[in-house]
């Protein structure tokens, strides 16, 4: 069975859309205990100055707080639920421990509720679900939600889907092929779940129509092309013209593709191996 839901194409927007059709969630209330209120914010910085655009409205909804640490190490905890949360592509799976203790993780793919997860700082099971620190871990095997530094909770490869495979461990660091195929080095001291990160088939719900990125809180935008020459460096010109420039650029002038914005000098350069490959134009 597709995890896609189509409908039946009654309307244009209708008609190409699909949605998530939520086939593993098994719970459809979050725990109340381990939510907050979403705070908006309309893409504005504490000065109330827009720094991201084409922001605003949505529906309503709760932040899940996630457990990014497992730090209860070496204590048996239950998956109880499946939930879906609308701030990640990805499952969430509700842990329980013995003393009923409960806690959201990121779920990993093929996980059933039964199923029991243990996180620990020394060699454990190989096993989907299960968190322990890279050096233990063989080379060769997918992993997700790692930590960049040690005891920071984790931090790479945690979008739906997505996975990071380790490729070497020596000299006390790990090398790490990202999902950008980027290869770089992390301490073998720090902690990762063993499997991929549940609900791949995210990347392919196609939205259909204006009205639910309004849902989602994303506002339209207007090209640049269809503005007056004083608005943006695109705009002007009779009926429908190309941009008149070698480089597509921001409304404020600056080049839009293609612009480096990692400083040359950051600390983490010597930990990069092989960066990403460049996307072919």
């Amino acid at each position: 069975m597709s995890p896609l839901k189509f409908y039946k194409p009654t309307t244009p927007g209708r008609r190409h859309a699909s949605v998530d059709a939520c086939l593993d969630v098994t719970k459809k209330r979050p725990e109340k205990k381990l939510i907050r209120i979403k705070k908006r914010t309309g893409g504005r910085n504490a000065h109330g100055k827009i720094t991201v655009r084409h922001r605003g409205g949505g529906a309503k909804r709760f932040i899940r707080i996630i457990d990014s640490r497992k730090e209860r190490f070496d204590e048996l905890a239950k998956v109880v639920a499946i939930e879906y949360d609308p701030n990640r592509g990805a499952r969430l799976a509700l842990l329980e421990y013995k003393d009923g203790k409960k806690i959201y993780i990121i779920a990993p793919a093929d996980i059933k509720v039964g199923d029991k997860f243990v996180s620990s700082k020394s060699k454990i099971e190989i096993k989907t679900g299960n968190r322990m620190p890279v050096k233990y871990i063989p080379t060769g095997m997918l992993i997700h939600d790692v930590e960049l530094a040690p005891d920071r909770g984790g931090k790479i490869a945690r979008g739906a889907g997505t996975s990071t495979k380790i490729m070497a461990i020596e000299k006390g660091y790990a090398q790490l092929r990202m999902p950008s195929k980027e290869i770089r080095l992390i301490s073998e001291k720090c902690m990762a779940t063993i499997g991929v990160v549940s609900n791949p088939d995210h990347r392919l719900i196609r939205i259909g129509k204006a009205g639910r990125k309004r849902n989602m809180g994303i506002k339209p935008t207007v090209r640049g092309k269809a503005m007056n020459p004083v608005d943006h460096p695109h705009g002007g010109g009779e009926g429908k013209n190309p941009i008149g420039l070698k480089a597509p650029k921001t409304p404020w002038g600056k080049k839009a593709l293609g612009v480096k914005t990692r400083k040359k000098k950051k600390w983490s350069n010597k930990l990069i191996l092989k960066r990403r490959s460049k996307k072919k134009r």
